[in-house]
């Protein structure tokens, strides 16, 4: 069951590898040059085993406050870099022409590049998501869905986040993934690259929402990868692997964001019964942070961005909860970092209120700074907002409080039943 995290690339792109499980998109180009260097070395003419000179030019990629960036795709022809946790990428290429910079979840940047410059510097600026959840049953409705496209086109909305894999364990598409198949799981609800294919066209960000260790099927399937209940163990090498060939194969069908849900350890009772309790903090994250990082070297070179739901909780408390999230280690594997902030679930006191839920603003606005203080700096907070048991004015509220402090927000309800009422428009959000 503990088996290594080294064996996942294997196994994924093993199950991937089967018939019907070819993907859409090309790998990127190899990788020229190593990832990161320390300084910006002048430039220099090299020469080859032919005479073409070669260029060697370095960079820095930062975001708006300078600090650096790290993953992002930089590429000029066939020579392409990845930058460092520094920001720094060194590249050798064969003829001027512009620089690409590329990072799943930022806009791109483009730099014209002449031979004689020893280097360069980019700045990129974060996507900034405004979505909601379209569940498989919206999804599958054709006239549902496009009610949701339309309101998107009258609001702030630019991006919808789908489900591929639910609570429970099924998959709501024809999946090529065999072991999808083999335990039962795959429950065509709609077409994914149909469902993308029009959200793109009406200009819409796609993110897809995969849960991961909460698998009854699975679990009843595979009981040696099984903690109890429901619960996968996110130590088990196996379960990770067919997680991540599920992503893989979500981004093959052109989303452009995989986040992973339910990504950590049980809690509550069941929490009482799995052993977890007895494990030190560090074994907890490591577990879950050994996933991440796996999902981000598979899936940030296919050009999808990783996010990651967490308990609004972890970013307000020291610890893990228990549950192997905390905001430092798991936003450095992780492009987005999404803390289900919903006041109704927060307990009687918290923050000095009585009924946190009567707070929307204050109570958003204080787990908002709490996880921006703790996260990676090449990570994006970006909270999932409570839309439901709230009226339109509540909703608006806890919008307005990610709007003051700039981070991106998705709004979470379980039918995907949203009020135009409660969304700004776009003047209303404009810079």
């Amino acid at each position: 069951m503990n088996g290594g995290w080294a064996r996942i690339a294997a196994l994924a792109l093993a199950l991937m590898a089967l018939p019907g499980c070819e993907g859409t998109r090309s790998p990127p180009p190899a990788q020229a040059v190593g990832t990161t260097t320390t300084s910006a070395a002048a430039a220099t003419t090299l020469a080859s085993t032919t005479t073409v000179p070669i260029w060697r030019v370095s960079g820095h990629v930062t975001n708006a406050d300078g600090s650096p960036l790290a993953r992002a795709r930089v590429s000029l022809g066939e020579s392409t870099a990845m930058t460092g946790p520094d920001g720094w990428f060194e590249l050798e290429v064969m003829a001027p022409g512009s620089i690409d910079v590329a990072k799943p979840g930022w806009e791109s940047v483009e730099i014209p590049w002449q031979d004689g410059h020893p280097s360069v510097s980019a700045v990129m600026s974060p996507l900034r998501i405004r979505g909601i959840r379209v569940g498989g049953e919206a999804a599958g409705d054709d006239a549902m869905f496009q009610s949701l496209v339309d309101l998107a086109d009258r609001s702030a909305i630019n991006a919808f986040v789908f489900d591929t894999k639910q609570e429970g364990g099924d998959v709501l598409y024809r999946s090529s993934v065999p072991e999808a198949t083999e335990i039962g799981a795959v429950k065509p609800a709609y077409d994914p690259a149909e469902r993308v294919a029009q959200a793109h066209e009406a200009g819409l960000y796609t993110i897809t929402r995969i849960v991961t260790f909460e698998d009854a099927l699975r679990a009843a399937a595979r009981p040696e990868e099984k903690l109890a209940g429901p619960w996968l163990d996110p130590r088990s090498a196996s379960a990770g692997a067919y997680n991540l060939a599920l992503a893989q194969e979500a981004c093959d069908l052109g989303f452009d964001e995989i986040m992973f849900d339910y990504v950590r350890f049980p809690s509550g009772s069941t929490a009482k019964v799995t052993g977890q309790l007895e494990m030190s903090q560090d074994e907890r994250v490591t577990a879950v942070t050994s996933f991440l990082a796996e999902a981000s070297r598979l899936l940030n070179p296919m050009g999808c961005a990783v996010s990651a739901a967490v308990f609004g909780i972890v970013v307000s408390t020291s610890d893990d909860q228990g549950l192997g999230q905390r905001p430092e280690e798991l936003s450095g594997h992780v492009d987005v970092l999404s803390p289900m902030v919903y006041p109704s679930h927060y307990s009687p006191g918290w923050l000095g209120y009585d009924d946190p839920n009567g707070h929307p603003y204050d109570v958003t606005s204080a787990a908002i700074i709490d996880g921006q203080a703790r996260i990676d700096e090449g990570a994006l907070l970006r909270p999932w907002l409570q839309a439901f048991w709230w009226n339109d004015a509540q909703i608006r509220s806890a919008i307005q409080a990610a709007e003051d402090l700039g981070s991106g927000w998705t709004l979470w309800n379980v039918r995907s039943n949203f009020d135009l009422e409660a969304l700004p428009t776009d003047a209303e959000v404009a810079p």
